[in-house]
């Protein structure tokens, strides 16, 4: 079967969260790739407090400055979480990326260690780097593409310079379309409806600078249950058509997540279309269009864990290990350097990048997504 720009239209069966789904999803074409993504942390600081926040798995650096690693403090008096610190071994605190030859040099050990091409930007809040199109231009010249996932906060004011500098996709998240919704998931301190609309507001100015400046873009949302289907009807309808909408299940909501999600999609008259795989990672998809042409995007997590990192980890089960293995980060560390984490909670299996591309695990990772890829690429039968 032919290999386009490595990516294999198969038809196969396909089992969907450990049950099968109707001929109608069955049946469609499954679209697969190896994983060649970085995401870097490049800022601690964010103008949200949402009461979920993982954080990326670090500390919050705001509330844990001159603290002994032991003592770090993943619920501190800036309001904001870091939802994991409390059982994840994180031993360092996060400094902000700055776009020099250290950088640079960190990313292209990494992306002849492991083969990368792309550069997910994360937080923090990325928009709120003071020289965050300097970081661009720096993973550009690399050798990678560039994409980053925002609230929005300050995207008007950066995303057009941004664009000059090569960004190529920003993944904006929504939690909240009302000022009232934003306000129900921020800490006491911050759930002031005022203060959300001027969040509301500033999202939806950076999407639009994001289409102006010819950013592609799309739209992450978190569907708990039905009663959040007013949410995403009014993303639908109010926010740009060129948005790609991406409706993830929520971990903790199980089966009256994915319940909701299809029910939304049947009544948008969306129709699936593709399944997306990534060998190597925990994320896929389904994609679907609207009648209107409208794609939409129903993201899960299925089941990859590291064949030996993950053999014997506490978390190894279906209830704790939330993330699965979703890819490789990179982080500047405060003390000096750069760490590279495999996950957010297992941050004690963060290690120096020098080190990690000498280590056992930046082979088990590549081996990890060349095997599924082989087997992806035949038979596509995943829980």
């Amino acid at each position: 079967m032919a290999d386009i720009d490595g990516l294999l239209s198969l038809h196969h069966r396909v089992w969907l969260g450990g049950e099968e789904h109707g001929s109608e999803l069955a049946d469609l074409p499954v679209r697969v790739e190896r994983d060649r993504t970085l995401r870097v942390k490049v800022i601690d600081a964010c103008g949200m407090a949402c009461t979920f926040c993982h954080n990326e798995g670090t500390p919050v650096v705001a509330d844990n400055l001159g603290r002994d690693p032991r003592d770090f403090d993943g619920a501190g008096r800036s309001g904001r979480v870091s939802i994991y610190l409390a059982s994840n071994g994180a031993r360092f605190l996060p400094a902000t990326v700055s776009p020099d030859e250290e950088f640079v040099d960190a990313l292209r050990t990494l992306r002849d260690g492991l083969h990368l091409d792309e550069l997910h930007l994360t937080g923090g809040e990325p928009s709120l780097h003071p020289r965050l199109a300097e970081v661009i231009r720096s993973a550009t010249g690399a050798g990678f593409r560039v994409c980053m996932t925002s609230n929005g906060e300050n995207g008007a004011r950066v995303l057009d310079g941004c664009a000059r500098e090569g960004l190529d996709r920003v993944n904006f998240s929504i939690f909240g379309t009302t000022a009232r919704e934003l306000a129900e998931v921020q800490h006491a301190r911050f759930a002031d409806r005022r203060r959300a609309e001027k969040k509301i507001q500033a999202l939806l100015h950076a999407v639009q600078a994001a289409l102006a400046a010819g950013i592609r873009v799309s739209a992450n949302i978190v569907v708990p249950n039905y009663s959040h289907a007013p949410r995403v009807r009014r993303l639908l309808t109010d926010f740009a058509p060129g948005l790609s909408v991406r409706l993830l299940n929520s971990l903790d909501d199980g089966i009256d997540s994915v319940v909701a999600i299809e029910r939304i999609l049947a009544e948008a008259g969306a129709l699936a279309f593709e399944h997306r795989v990534t060998a190597g990672v925990s994320g896929w998809r389904t994609a679907y269009r609207t009648p209107a042409g409208r794609e939409l995007l129903f993201k899960k997590i299925r089941r990859v864990r590291l064949p030996e990192t993950c053999l014997g980890c506490r978390f190894n089960n279906d209830q704790d290990c939330e993330e699965g293995f979703y890819g490789v980060r990179l982080y500047r560390d405060r003390r000096g350097g750069y760490q590279v984490g495999v996950c957010i909670q297992r941050m004690d299996l963060c290690m120096p990048v020098s080190e990690f591309v000498q280590s056992p695990l930046c082979q088990e990772v590549v081996a990890l997504r060349d095997a599924e890829y082989g087997q992806l690429s035949t038979s596509v039968l995943f829980q």
